[in-house]
């Protein structure tokens, strides 16, 4: 490639169709793995999730004006909420339950268009003064620490299958180089399945009888089956108030991410289209996929990646990767191939990207230099860690209560989160200022991989 624009990146119209078609391959690729990890873990529809990955990221594209060359894919922040009310059984789909945390994360994408109008009113450094790292940080922490007995459980049917996955994502991050170090989790998963084949531990009895052609959306799966005879009240208020906050932690990963695409780029899209923009895309994209059964969407790391690799920011690159994601769901043979993959692999995955999330927590807290030695802050974490995790390892899992004949359940997520909230607004003290002149990458990445932001 020689053809540039005066900026010194590339132009895809320079390029040529060719070129671009395997540019816009190269995105899908990047997100491939990540993406249908999700619903292998919460027994949501892989197809689905292709189709509304692919959707919500050309409607994210329509909202930001077609300027932020971002890729919507599967978030994983939210598992431990699909986990709490759609717990999978025996390695199957929660069909019954999935609705119910459908529509709590459909609820959690509107917190997106809330935040997005405060900011259009009051500044993102006035709003943003509320959602401090302090607060932030220790959620994202005890994302992973809640989600840690699932990925042992799944390890625990055949550990050698789950050490390869492990040892693969492990290697792809150390040493990688290119596109081998954006994708750990799609060559994880492949190395594994392929010692999986080999060990006997793959049935692939679904994907012979699967049709090559279908429709992508299973009606079983979307909020729609909640209106039915067997309808709960008090389960769906116990979703919304289990999963809504966990979009704190989702808004500060979208934040982070259009930081890392910012300094990648070297154009401030935090000032245009504006950060309202790119939250009402986000949020809209995830509401829209919860509603018709897939997981909530958020904008993807690995594609920053390759955006810092190809040079070419062009945002037609990642709509052509959208299309691709679009056509792909149509194909249930294609979605049993992935749904046959053993439970020990999806655990080895899981293991280390869930300690990735806890991780990353760490990492927002250290990289925003949050002060430890104001009590405040000590207090307000120690409430979060401990409220999060201690809830969630009860013997109750949650804190119930009854008004009237509604019974609502507090997931111990939720406690957290908005007590940490809440003292973060009444202790003083408060010194996080958000910086929308020159955004800088808060280090929140849900992914197994690095940014590769450029400087």
């Amino acid at each position: 490639m020689n053809n540039k624009t005066q900026e010194g990146i590339y132009d895809v119209k320079e390029l040529g169709a060719g070129k671009a078609i395997v540019l816009g391959l190269q995105h899908m690729f990047a997100m491939f793995g990540a993406t249908v990890l999700v619903p292998l873990l919460t027994g949501l529809d892989v197809s689905t999730t292709l189709l509304f990955a692919g959707l919500g990221t050309l409607l994210f594209h329509v909202l930001t004006k077609m300027k932020v060359p971002a890729f919507l894919g599967s978030s994983f922040a939210f598992l431990g909420g699909y986990m709490a009310i759609a717990p999978m059984k025996d390695g199957a789909s929660n069909v019954e339950m999935i609705p119910y945390a459908c529509f709590g994360v459909a609820c959690a994408g509107l917190v997106y268009l809330l935040l997005a109008g405060l900011i259009k009113l009051f500044s993102a450094k006035r709003v943003m003064r509320f959602f401090p790292p302090i607060v932030t940080g220790p959620i994202i922490i005890a994302i992973g620490l809640t989600l840690s007995k699932s990925a042992i459980d799944n390890c625990s049917t055949n550990w050698w299958i789950a050490l390869a996955a492990i040892f693969a994502v492990i290697a792809c991050n150390i040493w990688g180089k290119g596109m081998i170090k954006i994708v750990p989790i799609l060559i994880g998963v492949v190395v594994s399945y392929v010692v999986g084949v080999c060990m006997g531990k793959v049935d692939f009895s679904a994907v012979a009888t699967a049709p090559w052609i279908g429709l992508p959306i299973r009606k079983e799966m979307t909020v729609l089956a909640l209106f039915g005879d067997n309808f709960d009240a008090s389960m769906l208020i116990t979703s919304v108030i289990t999963i809504v906050p966990i979009a704190l932690a989702t808004i500060v990963e979208h934040i982070g991410d259009i930081s890392a695409i910012s300094s990648t780029t070297r154009r401030n899209y935090i000032k245009d289209p504006g950060l309202h923009r790119t939250l009402l895309g986000d949020g809209l994209a995830t509401t829209l996929a919860s509603l018709f059964g897939a997981p909530a969407n958020t904008t993807y790391g690995e594609n920053t990646g390759v955006l810092n690799l190809s040079k070419v920011y062009d945002p037609f690159v990642v709509r052509l990767a959208a299309i691709f994601a679009i056509v792909f769901s149509f194909c249930p043979k294609f979605s049993a191939v992935i749904q046959s993959m053993p439970a020990a692999t999806v655990g080895g995955i899981s293991l280390v990207l869930y300690g990735m999330i806890s991780a990353v927590g760490v990492r927002n807290v250290v990289e925003n230099q949050v002060d430890f030695t104001k009590s405040r802050n000590v207090i307000i974490a120690a409430l979060i860690l401990v409220l999060s995790i201690g809830i969630n390892y009860s013997t109750a899992g949650a804190i119930t209560f009854s008004i009237g004949s509604v019974t609502i359940s507090f997931s111990g997520l939720a406690v957290g989160a908005l007590t940490g909230i809440i003292l973060n607004a009444v202790l003083p003290g408060k010194d996080y200022e958000f910086d929308e002149e020159e955004p800088s990458d808060t280090g929140v990445n849900f992914q197994v991989g690095d940014r590769q932001k450029e400087n």
